[in-house]
């Protein structure tokens, strides 16, 4: 019993750890959904220890699978000297739990790739551009903190490009900025920054390319 409180304690551990490794990235699309993007960086400060918790994902996990494992040779054993359907029971519950733990352990796959496969969760907001004149386009850096992952790039982009006049939003946080192409005559600077600030990242630094 003892064993298999311990394998299932191991098992929550893993989904609660598994969602706090991606919660930086999970927010922005909540954000989104909900319609208050200004919360897209509430959880940004998570990021640093997003590898410490992917590293105690996998341990609690593995823990989880070596105890079921280790209780379903305890089972065979006493299946030789018990009776059978004792031994029946035994097996059928062994199988239930390692059900639940591979569902666990999906989830958590599921939650600690989250950030590479966030990008699906935004609409497409790019438009068709008409030019006019070469001249009105005008190509800005904006220099950004409180990126942690490509969720926070998406959710950048998804808010520059809502606006009139944005050629092509290009963003990193890896290098923590967005290049933006707009035209001039349709849009400006501060429009721009307003947008990337309402996103809860901030502009910190701008300079034109």
């Amino acid at each position: 019993m003892n064993m298999e409180k311990s394998s299932n304690t191991a098992a929550y551990t893993g989904i609660i750890s598994a969602i706090a490794a991606s919660i930086c990235c999970m927010t922005p699309v909540l954000a989104l959904i909900a319609g208050t993007s200004g919360i897209a960086s509430t959880f940004s400060w998570i990021e640093p220890f997003r590898p410490y918790l992917i590293g105690l994902t996998i341990l609690v996990l593995g823990f989880a699978w070596y105890q079921k494992l280790k209780s379903q040779k305890e089972i065979d054993c006493e299946c030789e000297t018990d009776d059978l359907p004792a031994g029946k029971a035994g097996k059928t519950k062994l199988i239930q739990s390692k059900t639940f733990l591979g569902i666990v352990t999906a989830f958590a796959i599921v939650m600690l790739a989250f950030p590479y496969y966030s990008g699906i969760f935004y609409p497409n907001t790019e438009k068709q551009i008409i030019l006019v004149d070469k001249s009105d386009i005008k190509t800005t850096e904006f220099k950004i903190s409180g990126m942690t992952c490509a969720s926070c790039e998406e959710h950048v982009n998804h808010e520059v490009n809502k606006l009139n006049g944005i050629v092509n939003s290009k963003t990193s946080y890896e290098k923590g900025n967005a290049i933006i192409e707009f035209d001039k005559t349709k849009t400006n600077e501060m429009e721009i920054e307003k947008a990337i600030n309402s996103t809860g990242y901030k502009v910190t630094d701008k300079e034109e390319n």
